[in-house]
């Protein structure tokens, strides 16, 4: 990952609608090498994919909430199965395993508190291998970044 590439990916991150003549302006590249070396960039998996950033309250999700999850055993068969139970259900919008206390967290939106304690009774209850289930509402976002700080690499 050399300085350009690093570059390109800061841009990017900020504003992925720019076009390849304006990223180039911007790193000080010409056209043709910076569209290749984005090509390179989506090819090899460092950029996954392109998306818009959406303000939640301008859509009716008031509600953001955590909720730390501790599963009743721990076998690969158990945490899968409770992995794949989550994937399509469009509320839950992030699931990470975690170390310490808690086996899981999942960021959960909705539009309401009522609508998110249905959600809680109707649908987190019934995922599978559930010993307990924390549950925290956001009451603000301080910070919220999605873009990363790109590390240089030492050569």
């Amino acid at each position: 990952m050399d300085s350009k590439n690093r570059h390109i990916l800061e841009v990017l991150q900020e504003n992925a609608k720019l076009s390849i003549k304006e990223i180039a302006a911007r790193i000080n590249l010409s056209f043709t090498p910076t569209y290749e070396r984005i090509k390179f960039l989506e090819e090899s998996g460092v950029i996954k994919k392109y998306v818009a950033l959406v303000d939640r309250h301008k859509i009716g999700l008031n509600i953001a909430a955590y909720c730390n999850i501790i599963l009743k055993e721990h076998s690969k068969k158990v945490l899968l199965e409770f992995e794949s139970a989550t994937l399509n259900i469009p509320e839950i919008i992030e699931v990470i395993s975690l170390s310490g206390t808690y086996d899981y967290m999942m960021k959960i939106v909705a539009t309401d508190i009522k609508s998110y304690n249905n959600f809680i009774i109707d649908v987190v209850s019934e995922l599978p291998h559930i010993a307990q289930c924390h549950g925290n509402i956001v009451m603000s976002e301080v910070k919220r970044k999605v873009a990363y700080k790109i590390p240089s690499t030492k050569t």
